[in-house]
C-alpha cells in the first residue's frame, strides 16, 4: 500500500487556493465595501474609510521612494491619532515592520530599541520631540525623521525633523499596488517589552499572528459590524492588542483620544456613541470614581474589556451596576495582547452581582485562534490538577505566540521550549477549566515559608471603598523573612489610617497573609496603566 494519500496527488497549493493571511486584507475589504462609511474621529478631522485606506497606501509609497524596503523597521513615538492608526498598515503594505514605541520610556531605552532595531525611519509626535531628539543623539547615525504635527495637541514640543507627516505622505502614491506578504511568517511588527529588569526584549509578531488576533479579538467579543471603538487603549501597547486591525475588519469607527480621563470618556461615549473601548483597571477606576461634573448619560450599551492586572472584584461590580459591560482578558506582550478571556455562560447571570464579580475576575479560556493554553509544573512540564489551589506557570501555544526575541536567540529559546511559551505568570486551573492568575513569579512573598499572593492581597485591599488603586509588595523582615507591605493611592479627602486599613484587611484575609506596612501615596504607572512594582520594591529597600 502506497504511503501517498489520494488527497496529496494533484491537489496541491495554489495562489488560487491558498495565499498568506494578513490584516492588510481586512482595510483593502472594508475600503471596497464601505467607502464612505466613516473610519477615524479625532477633534474636527473625519476620515472615510476610502480615505484611510488611501492615507495608508499613500504612507507605504512615501516610505518605499525614501529607501524603505522589505524587513526595515519603521519606528513611531505617537499618541492616539490618525497617524498612528495608519501605521499599522502603511509599513506592512511594502513589506516593512512598525516599532511603535512606549511613549512614557526614557531616551536612553528609547536610543536602545533604535539601535537595536536597526530602525531606518522613525514617526514622531512633536510632544515627544524632547525625548526622540535625546534618543537620536545617542543612537549617532542618520535616522530619517518625520513629525506629527497634530492640531488637537497644544503643550510644549517642537518639529525636529526634515517633514512633516502630512507633506512625507502628499509625496506617496495614492494608487500604491501593494500585496500581501510571501509568506504570512513574515514579520509585521516589533514591540519592546518594558525593560524594567534590563535592557528590553524585542517581541517580533508575523502576519498570520496579527490576523489571527485581530479575528479572536471580534469573536470573544461578539462585535458586529460599524462598532464604534474609542482609544483608551495606547495604540503602542501590543500593537493596541491588534484592534487597529480588528476595526478595519469590522468597518467600524475609531474614536483617537490623546488624553485618557474620565470627562473625555464620557465625554465620546455621549457624542459618539462609543460602543466598545479597551484597557487596564486603571481605566476602569476612571470611569467608577468619576464626579457628577464628569458623568454624561447615554442610553446605549458600552463593553469594555479589561486586562493588565487582575480587576479587583469590587470594580467589576460596580462598573456593572452603573450599566458597563465588563470583559476580563489576559495576554502578554509575547501572546500579541490578550489570548485569554473569561468566556461569560448566561446561566451565571443568575448568580448575585458578588459571585458575577468573582467569576468576573478569573482569566478564563483560551482564545478562538490560540491552540492550547495550560497550568504546568515547569520543572516536570506536567499539567497541574483542576482544583483551583495547586499553581503552576502558565503556558501558551499556538499562531498567536510571537515569532520569538529580536537578535536573541538564547532567551528567545528558554521561552518557547518544550513546544511551549512559558509566560512567567503563575496560576491554578479550576475545575471548570478556567484559569486564575495568582501572580508573577517574582511577585509571590513568602512570609514564615508560606506562600502569599500579592494579588490575592491587593483583591482585598481594593474591596476598602476609599481605595483607588493597590499595590503589595515583598518587605525583608527579620523575623519572617518577608512580609506584605501595601502601597495605596486614596480617593481625595480619605481619612483611612494604618491601622484601620490593617484591622480591614484582617476581617477578609488570614492573618498571615495582611499587610504589616500600609504606605500612602500616588503609585507610579506605565503608559498602560500597569503599576511599577519595581519601583515599590526599591523604595521598600529604604524603609
Amino acid at each position: 500500500m502506497s504511503d501517498v494519500s489520494i488527497y496529496d496527488i494533484d491537489l496541491g497549493q495554489s495562489p488560487a487556493n491558498h495565499t498568506p493571511l494578513s490584516p492588510l486584507s481586512f482595510i483593502r475589504r472594508t475600503a471596497a465595501v464601505y467607502p464612505d462609511h466613516l473610519s477615524v474621529i479625532h477633534g474636527a478631522r473625519r476620515y472615510t474609510w476610502s480615505e484611510t485606506y488611501e492615507r495608508c497606501k499613500r504612507l507605504g509609497s512615501a516610505l518605499q521612494k525614501s529607501g524603505v524596503k522589505k524587513g526595515d523597521t519603521v519606528a513611531v513615538m505617537a499618541s492616539n491619532t490618525p497617524e498612528m492608526y495608519e501605521c499599522a498598515f502603511g509599513p506592512a503594505m511594502i513589506g516593512a515592520v512598525v516599532n511603535t514605541m512606549n511613549v512614557r520610556l526614557d531616551a536612553d531605552i528609547i536610543a536602545f530599541s533604535l539601535d537595536h532595531g536597526e530602525t531606518d525611519v522613525i514617526i514622531t509626535d512633536k510632544e515627544f520631540s524632547a525625548t526622540v531628539k535625546a534618543a537620536l543623539e545617542k543612537v549617532g547615525r542618520d535616522i530619517l525623521v518625520i513629525d506629527i504635527d497634530d492640531p488637537e495637541y497644544d503643550g510644549p514640543g517642537e518639529c525636529i525633523g526634515s517633514i512633516d507627516y502630512e507633506a512625507f505622505i502628499a509625496t506617496g502614491d495614492p494608487d500604491l499596488e501593494w500585496d500581501l506578504p510571501g509568506d504570512e511568517w513574515d514579520a509585521i511588527s516589533l514591540n519592546y517589552t518594558s525593560g524594567t529588569t534590563g535592557d528590553p526584549k524585542g517581541v517580533v509578531y508575523h502576519h498570520r499572528g496579527a490576523y489571527l488576533n485581530a479575528t479572536s479579538n471580534i469573536l470573544v467579543w461578539n462585535m458586529t459590524h460599524h462598532p464604534v471603538y474609542l482609544w483608551t487603549l495606547p495604540m503602542f501597547h501590543c500593537n493596541g492588542w491588534c484592534f487597529p486591525w480588528s476595526i478595519a475588519a469590522m468597518a467600524g469607527t475609531n474614536v483617537c483620544l490623546r488624553r485618557v480621563n474620565a470627562a473625555n470618556i464620557y465625554k465620546h461615549i455621549a457624542e459618539d456613541k462609543v460602543t466598545h473601548f479597551c484597557g487596564a483597571p486603571i481605566v476602569l477606576n476612571f470611569v467608577v470614581n468619576a464626579t457628577d461634573e464628569e458623568r454624561r448619560t447615554f442610553d446605549h450599551d458600552v463593553n469594555i474589556m479589561t486586562a493588565a492586572a487582575p480587576p479587583p472584584a469590587s470594580t467589576l461590580a460596580r462598573m456593572q451596576e452603573q450599566g458597563f459591560n465588563v470583559s476580563h482578558t489576559y495576554g502578554l506582550t509575547e501572546t500579541y495582547g490578550p489570548a485569554v478571556i473569561c468566556a461569560w455562560k448566561d446561566e451565571w447571570n443568575a448568580e448575585p452581582i458578588e459571585k458575577q464579580a468573582y467569576l468576573k475576575a478569573r482569566q478564563g479560556v483560551k482564545y478562538h485562534m490560540l491552540e492550547d493554553l495550560c497550568i504546568m509544573d515547569p520543572e516536570t512540564m506536567t499539567p497541574v490538577p483542576a482544583d483551583g489551589e495547586t499553581m503552576g506557570e502558565v503556558m501558551f501555544k499556538g499562531n498567536n505566540v510571537m515569532k520569538g526575541y529580536l537578535k536573541n536567540p538564547k532567551t528567545s529559546t528558554e521561552s518557547l521550549s518544550h513546544g511551549w511559551f512559558h509566560s512567567g505568570d503563575l496560576g491554578v486551573l479550576h475545575p471548570d477549566g478556567y484559569i486564575q492568575l495568582k501572580d508573577r513569579s517574582k511577585d509571590i512573598i513568602i512570609s514564615g515559608g508560606e506562600n502569599i499572593s500579592s494579588i490575592e492581597v491587593e483583591s482585598a485591599l481594593y474591596a476598602h471603598p476609599d481605595v483607588i488603586a493597590a499595590a503589595v509588595v515583598a518587605r525583608p523582615d527579620d523575623k519572617w523573612g518577608e512580609t506584605p507591605c501595601a502601597f495605596l493611592e486614596m480617593k481625595g479627602g480619605s481619612t483611612a489610617t494604618e491601622e484601620e486599613i490593617i484591622a480591614f484587611c484582617k476581617d477578609n484575609l488570614a492573618s498571615f497573609k495582611c499587610p504589616k506596612t500600609v504606605i500612602f501615596q500616588e503609585l507610579p504607572k506605565t503608559s498602560t496603566g500597569k503599576i511599577q512594582k519595581f519601583i515599590l520594591r526599591d523604595q521598600v529597600k529604604s524603609l
